[in-house]
């Protein structure tokens, strides 16, 4: 079974940090591409021993500006 989840990558310092948002499950690297492979490891085991609810629900992703 496969399944598609949302993920956000931030650089955090000398990481990559790469964050799951159906399930903030997160992992890191020193690429993008590593910390994308790291949390696709930590995804598998997550779901190892259950299976993931709602993975139809549509994600809506956006951005805004915040006066300060």
């Amino acid at each position: 079974m496969k399944i598609k989840v949302t993920v956000i990558v931030q650089k955090e310092e000398n990481w990559y940090v790469a964050k799951c948002v159906e399930n903030s499950v997160a992992s890191q690297g020193k690429t993008i591409e590593e910390s994308i492979e790291n949390l696709r490891e930590a995804l598998e085991l997550y779901f190892e021993d259950m299976m993931p609810e709602n993975t139809n629900l549509p994600t809506f992703v956006t951005t805004m500006e915040v006066a300060l």
